[in-house]
C-alpha cells in the first residue's frame, strides 16, 4: 500500500480556495497524527472551500488558517466563527498519560468544543471515538450492527472517557438546537499508533485466554482520514463505525504473523494483568485484555451504503502492523530494550506468564517452601 501522504492529493493553488465551494471545516488536534492526515486532505480537496486548523502547536499545512490554543479555552469559540463543521480530533488516548489528566483534558475538551461550536453556529461537530464503546463480549453478535447498545465498561484505557464523549455527542443535538453530531468509531486503528492494542502484537507470544474466542477487525489511519472526510462533507451522518470488510480470527492471525501463542486460563491471565497494572508495572488495566479475548467486529453499513469502499484489507493492515512494530518489544504491555526483551522471550515473557510466576511464588511462600 502507499504512503499516507502519497494519497493525499498536491494543495491547491491558495489563491483559488476562495472560489471554492462547499464547506469551512475546522479541525481539532490538527497538527499530528490522524488531525494532521485530515487537514491535508480537507486542504487538498476540491470540495472543501477552507481549512481552519487548532491546536497547541502549528502543524505543516500551509494552506488552512491556524489558530493556537488549547481546545478547553473558551476562546475557541470566536476561532470557530464562519465555520460549518468541526471535526474534534484533540482526544488524548495515550496509554503514558495519568488517567484523571486524560480525562479531564477528554471530557473538558470535548465539552468545550460542542458549546463553542452551537455558540459560534457551527452546523455539524464530527466526533471520533473508538469501536470499543461496543465492549468485548463473549457472546456478542458478529458482526454488531451500528446500533447495537454500548456495553463497554470504563475498565479498559480511555474506554471510560470515550463513553462520555458518546454520552455528550447524544446530549448536544438537544441542549444546543440546530447542532448536529456525527460519531465515529474506528475498529482497531493501525498506522501510527500506540495502543495496548498494537502493542498486543509486539510480545514475544501472543496471549490468548483459554476458552475465549479472539476476533480482529483493523483500520487503517488512511481509512479512517476518509471516512471522516465522508463525515465532514455530510455524506454520511449519524453514529457508523469504520474499519476493514470483515475480520481475522485469532488463527489467520498466528498464521499470518508467525507468532506463536501463549494460552493461559483465565483467571489466571485476568489476575496477573490486574495484579501488574496495580503496582505500576504495566500501563493497561485489565480491562484491555477483553479487547484481545471477545468479540467486537462492527458492521461498516452506513459508510458503504454512502459509496464509501475500505482502501485495505484487514491482512494488508496486520503486515503493516507488524512491519510498524518490528524491533519493538513489549512485557505486560511495557516496552523494553532488546537484551531484556531476549532474556524475557526466553523465559515466555506475556502479561500471564509473569502472572504466573508472582502466583507461584506467593503459593511456594504460603507452604514454607
Amino acid at each position: 500500500m502507499s504512503s499516507p501522504e502519497s494519497q493525499v492529493r498536491a494543495a491547491r493553488n491558495p489563491s483559488t480556495r476562495s472560489a471554492a465551494r462547499g464547506p469551512v471545516v475546522a479541525v481539532t488536534g490538527a497538527a499530528s497524527g490522524v488531525g494532521d492526515l485530515l487537514t491535508r486532505s480537507l486542504a487538498a480537496s476540491d470540495e472543501v472551500k477552507q481549512v481552519v486548523a487548532i491546536d497547541e502547536r502549528r502543524g505543516e499545512v500551509p494552506e488552512a488558517q491556524w489558530h493556537i490554543l488549547d481546545v478547553r479555552d473558551p476562546a475557541i469559540a470566536e476561532k470557530l466563527r464562519g465555520a460549518d463543521v468541526v471535526v474534534h480530533l484533540a482526544v488524548d488516548l495515550d496509554l503514558e498519560t495519568d488517567p484523571a489528566a486524560r480525562t479531564a483534558y477528554n471530557v473538558r475538551g470535548t465539552q468545550t468544543v460542542l458549546t463553542a461550536a452551537a455558540a459560534a453556529g457551527v452546523h455539524r461537530v464530527v466526533l471520533c471515538t473508538s469501536a470499543m464503546v461496543y465492549g468485548a463480549l463473549a457472546d456478542n453478535d458478529i458482526p454488531l450492527s451500528e446500533d447495537a447498545e454500548l456495553r463497554a465498561t470504563a475498565e479498559a484505557t480511555g474506554v471510560g472517557d470515550l463513553l462520555e464523549i458518546e454520552r455528550l455527542a447524544r446530549r448536544a443535538p438537544r441542549a444546543h438546537p440546530g447542532l448536529h453530531v456525527t460519531v465515529v468509531r474506528p475498529a482497531v486503528l493501525v498506522g501510527g499508533t500506540d495502543t495496548a492494542l498494537t502493542r498486543y502484537f509486539e510480545s514475544p507470544r501472543l496471549l490468548v485466554v483459554a476458552g475465549s474466542r479472539p476476533t480482529w477487525q483493523f483500520c487503517h489511519v488512511e481509512d479512517l482520514v476518509s471516512a471522516l472526510e465522508y463525515a465532514a462533507l455530510g455524506k454520511v451522518e449519524g453514529e457508523f463505525a469504520v474499519g476493514c470488510d470483515g475480520w481475522l480470527e485469532q488463527e489467520q492471525v498466528e498464521e499470518l504473523s508467525g507468532i506463536r501463542r501463549m494460552e493461559l486460563p483465565s483467571a489466571v491471565a485476568l489476575g496477573a494483568a490486574a495484579r501488574l497494572h496495580r503496582i505500576g508495572l504495566t500501563p493497561s488495566p485489565a480491562g484491555d485484555l477483553a479487547y484481545t479475548m471477545h468479540p467486537w467486529v462492527v458492521s461498516v453499513s452506513r459508510l458503504h451504503d454512502a459509496g464509501w469502499r475500505p482502501q485495505w484489507t484487514n491482512e494488508e493492515v496486520l503486515a503493516a502492523l507488524l512491519e510498524e512494530v518490528e524491533g519493538r518489544h513489549t512485557v505486560a504491555g511495557r516496552r523494553l530494550g532488546r537484551k531484556d526483551a531476549t532474556a524475557a522471550g526466553a523465559a515466555g515473557a506475556t502479561v500471564a506468564l509473569l502472572g504466573t510466576a508472582a502466583l507461584v511464588r506467593q503459593m511456594r511462600k504460603r507452604r514454607g517452601l
